[in-house]
């Protein structure tokens, strides 16, 4: 029974809550930065290099085997898909710069803050040795002046 009040300790502490939360925030985010790529920015891309769908891009390592009588596969052909690859940095490089963006203004947002001017400080008491001097700096001056 205290491994499972252990458990229930453990799981309800705010990191492990906070890590669930950006690990199914994060998984949403992939899947819209996904969608982000394959339909909008990648099409423009593969019409200015000449109409061509990246994910279409293989290097045919061996040719499928057909069923003479059939024509049917009988073993798929082995292919190094290279536009999935491309596919896979430009989704990365989308989604780092788009994590650089919002961390960069979460860090301005807190400079700022940290920026913003306090209440003026009331000016620190003067030390015995100030109050001293003033007070001979006085003297002085009612001297020379009543002289």
């Amino acid at each position: 029974m205290k491994i499972f009040k252990e458990f229930k300790e453990f799981a309800m502490k705010g990191n492990v809550i906070d890590l669930a939360v950006g690990i199914i925030i994060g998984a949403a985010f992939g899947k819209i930065i996904s969608s982000l790529v394959n339909d909008v920015i990648m099409p423009p891309i593969g019409l200015l290099v000449g109409g061509i769908d990246f994910k279409e891009i293989v290097i045919n390592l061996k040719d499928a085997v057909h069923d003479p009588v059939t024509g049917a596969v009988t073993q798929a052909a082995v292919t190094m898909n290279i536009g999935m690859f491309v596919q896979a940095i430009v989704d990365f490089l989308i989604i780092t710069f788009a994590i650089f963006m919002l961390i960069k203004g979460i860090n301005m947002s807190k400079r700022k803050a940290e920026e913003a001017p306090a209440a003026p400080a009331a000016p620190p008491a003067p030390t015995k040795d100030q109050e001293l001097l003033t007070e001979i700096r006085d003297l002085l001056k009612k001297n020379s002046s009543g002289s």
